[in-house]
């Protein structure tokens, strides 16, 4: 059984269980002995539904294309019913949902059995989850770092095979990051593409997975894009099924690459080192690639981004504040969180016309390079994935110092709504992993996926379970 759940990804396991190999509950149960195992060094999963999966298994599960697979769902802003949403904080603990989200559903309707939810950073706002409610996610590739940000706790689960995917979400690099650190695929799917009831999200935040494989990645994607009902960005659907641009021929696209930081700062070397490569890799598929970056104002970006978080912040925090009946207290909320949602209040309508002009202002810029370039390449991360303690929302001088460089190429794309894919193509001086970016024009996913999956095909990357952790 090890051997089945390990050797293949998703896809596969579904394969094997549709085929009679093995049953649902021998998978789920599986899964479950891994998290009992598994989570207690490396703290992925913040709270576990066993109970209610086999009963699920036992009642009988949809009959969907990943009918049996066990699956964990981020503890920010999706819901599952009868599970408390923490969002990472304090002041939201407890919280039970009343039903599933339009995701949560999807999931279910496609097969997949809820088994728990994932740690994330408070409100997801922070390139490494460390939250004080749930203490750290820790990397099993060495304890002492950390394992990005928000979707941490998903990326871990999947790194050390408690489940073969997870699912995310992404305002800023929240899938991306964590896949870049542990060494997985992270989409992170155009504006529109995806239902989402998350507060102010519709600009910005989007969810989907993080997956071993790039055709896991298009299946999940198959089977719950779309927007929801009353949604207020919709998208085209695709011209055919993501799963069908696996292993489909690109073309000869003209790729542009940069490893330099909105603003001018130079990647650090080994991110750098890891685009500069997969630029090569490209340049021998048969593809042009050649130095170029999309000319936007990342300082108003970067403010308008920061005040519009913080905004849908406010508004969560207000809204549970009101739920019951009291005001804010001193232990409510992580110091960053405060200082953002005391800021935010202080700020008018105006201002928040003002950051919304602004994110609009960067997606046309951003646009206007995919009507020249097919792909942008960069590294996902502009600084290897640090250690534990490095960005403590507790300690304001240390996230103003140092939080912004984790996510400075991942976080224009979400105000652009263009989708991006962090692949796991390479690793820093010391063996970390490190991802390789590949952004495309708005709702070209499948030129994203072809390509994806046509350098997944000619350089594989390994997918092996990486148990037992490693100490530091």
């Amino acid at each position: 059984m090890e051997n089945l759940f390990d050797d293949q990804d998703m896809t596969g396991l579904a394969r094997s269980i549709r085929d009679g190999d093995v049953s649902a509950r021998e998978v789920v149960e599986f899964s479950l002995r891994r998290l009992e195992e598994r989570n207690p060094a490396v703290n992925a999963v913040v709270a576990d539904r066993a109970e209610q999966a086999l009963a699920e298994v036992d009642a009988g599960l949809p009959d969907g294309p990943l009918r049996g697979i066990p699956f964990l769902i981020k503890d920010l802003h999706a819901d599952v019913a009868g599970m408390a949403t923490s969002n990472g904080s304090r002041l939201f603990a407890g919280r039970v949902a009343e039903r599933d989200t339009e995701l949560v559903s999807r999931y279910r309707r496609a097969g997949l059995v809820i088994i728990g939810k994932t740690n994330t950073p408070e409100f997801g706002q922070n390139a490494s989850t460390e939250p004080v409610l749930f203490g750290p996610t820790r990397n099993p590739r060495r304890l002492t770092h950390g394992v990005g940000g928000s979707s941490g706790g998903a990326a871990a689960a999947v790194a050390v095979g408690i489940t073969p995917a997870a699912h995310a979400s992404d305002g800023g690099g929240s899938i991306r990051i964590p896949a870049s650190a542990n060494g997985l695929v992270g989409l992170k799917p155009s504006r529109g593409r995806m239902p989402s009831e998350a507060p102010l999200s519709g600009p910005m935040a989007v969810e989907h997975a993080v997956t071993r494989s790039v055709r896991d990645t298009a299946l999940l994607l198959d089977l719950t894009s779309g927007p929801a009902v009353g949604a207020p960005f919709g998208i085209a659907p695709p011209a055919r099924p993501f799963v069908a641009e696996v292993g489909a021929d690109p073309g000869t696209l003209r790729i542009g690459i940069t490893t330099t930081l909105p603003g001018g700062e130079p990647a650090h070397p080994d991110c750098a080192t890891v685009a500069t490569d997969v630029g090569v890799l490209l340049e021998k598929l048969g593809h042009r690639v050649e130095t170029a970056t999309p000319v936007f104002h990342p300082e108003a970006l970067g403010a308008a981004m920061q005040y519009l978080m913080s905004a849908s912040m406010a508004v969560e925090i207000d809204r549970r504040l009101a739920e019951l009946g009291r005001e804010l207290r001193d232990d409510d909320l992580e110091t960053m969180a405060r200082v953002q949602y005391e800021r935010c209040k202080s700020q008018s309508v105006t201002d928040l016309s003002a950051a919304y002009s602004a994110l609009e202002l960067t997606g046309r810029e951003i646009g206007r390079f995919f009507t020249e370039y097919d792909l942008l390449l960069t590294p996902t991360l502009g600084a290897p994935t640090p250690e534990l303690g490095l960005l403590d929302a507790m300690n304001l001088e240390a996230m103003w110092k140092h939080a912004g460089i984790y996510g400075a190429l991942t976080s224009p794309f979400n105000s652009g709504g263009q989708p991006a894919i962090s692949l796991p193509l390479g690793k820093d001086s010391s063996g970390m992993p490190l991802g390789a970016q590949l952004v495309a024009g708005h709702g070209r996913e499948d030129l994203l996926i072809r390509v994806a999956s046509q350098l997944e095909a000619a350089y594989p990357w390994s997918t092996a379970t990486v148990w037992p952790p490693v100490a530091g």
